[in-house]
């Protein structure tokens, strides 16, 4: 079993089942200088591993995308030991390849939020984090193998564009990420994902696909309630093929926490303020992420 842990965070759709699949659950209240986390964090075993798991969205998805509180949820995770993180979050497709109820490893984000906090250190210093592939290969390379063993239909790659939300697109934005580049958009990876990095953590995102945003043209004759149920249907799918995806994970041999990873020292020549100008407080603030 390895020593320390593996950060599991739930997104729509999958919070609460992945809760259930824990067992030997102990809840801890954690404290962090930027607040309180989502909720408390669950540490128990899947499997034979140990993994920590919080639920973005709080009790009862509670908290929208604009108010989760991704430094306090991170900074949480690593603070109680976890050093590499799973999420899940439910996405809107922005390729006709990437269908409904399909899941995508994504390895690349465009962000486009602006109301959240987004770095651990604006009271440290200039600190200046490479992020040009700013999830873990190794990782995602691990959780690829595992679905295609599955037979679950597993996407390698995908470019994530991060709105602000809560609103969904409008269509002339919906076409204009296609244009961009952009594979899938959702409204809570970002700035999960940089704040992992920050963090010195291994992370790895599985989207879960749940309709085609609205770049693709609906039937008008459509009743709305129809639609609606037509999404939550491919979002409970994806939700059964992620959680049989992350059992597959949990229970191989891979290392899902390796030490030796260059996201374990993201850090290493991130700093570019002077150490003697950092007071001593804002170092004591943030000593968790250099660990």
């Amino acid at each position: 079993m390895e020593q320390w842990l593996t950060g599991l965070i739930g997104g729509s759709g999958l919070g609460d089942l992945l809760a259930d699949k824990i067992e030997d659950a102990k809840y801890n209240t954690v404290n962090t200088p930027f607040g309180k986390p989502s909720d408390r964090i669950m540490i128990g075993r899947i499997g034979k591993r140990n993994v920590a798991f919080i639920n973005r969205h709080g009790p009862s998805h509670k908290l929208s995308p604009s108010k989760v509180p991704y430094a306090a949820n991170i900074f949480a995770l690593k603070k109680v030991g976890a050093h590499s993180i799973i999420a899940t979050c439910a996405v809107g497709s922005l390729r006709g390849t990437i269908r409904p109820g399909e899941l995508v490893i994504a390895d690349q984000f465009i962000d486009r939020t602006f109301h959240r906090q987004n770095t651990f250190f604006d009271d440290y210093g200039a600190v200046h984090t490479e992020m040009a592939q700013p999830t873990c290969s190794r990782l995602g390379d691990i959780i690829a193998e595992a679905g295609r063993k599955l037979d679950v239909k597993t996407h390698r790659k995908g470019t994530y564009v991060g709105i602000e939300g809560p609103m969904f697109s409008t269509r002339a934005e919906s076409l204009m990420h296609r244009i961009w580049g952009g594979d899938l958009i959702g409204m809570t990876a970002i700035p999960e994902a940089k704040l992992a990095r920050e963090a010195q953590m291994c992370y790895a995102l599985v989207a879960l696909v749940s309709d085609y945003d609205c770049w693709k043209p609906q039937n008008k004759k459509r009743d709305k309630q129809e639609l609606l149920r037509e999404i939550i249907g491919n979002l409970n799918r994806a939700s059964g093929n992620c959680l049989k995806l992350i059992n597959a994970i949990l229970s191989n041999r891979h290392e899902l926490v390796y030490e030796k990873c260059d996201c374990r020292r993201s850090l290493d020549l991130a700093v570019w303020t002077d150490k003697k100008a950092i007071s001593w407080a804002a170092r004591k603030k943030v000593s968790v992420l250099f660990e």
